[in-house]
């Protein structure tokens, strides 16, 4: 699980700067790099959010004992 949530941190930060470049300089450089509305870009862009719902995942308690005692 360690490597997939790895990989799922490095596309939060390629997500993260396209974001960025999005809102700065009104820049897209995932479609600059495959095409604006290609299958590609759609590729990353699906990445991208699985990563996300990946690193939400961690937040989460794997076992009973380690959530706080009320």
């Amino acid at each position: 699980m360690n490597i997939v949530l790895n990989i799922a941190k490095v596309l939060i930060i390629v997500g993260g700067l396209n974001w960025g470049l999005v809102g700065l300089f009104d820049f897209n450089l995932v479609d600059a790099i495959f095409g604006v509305g290609s299958v590609m870009s759609k590729v990353v862009y699906i990445l991208v959010g699985l990563s996300a719902l990946v690193a939400i995942l961690d937040f989460v308690p794997r076992d009973r004992s380690a959530r706080a005692q009320v």
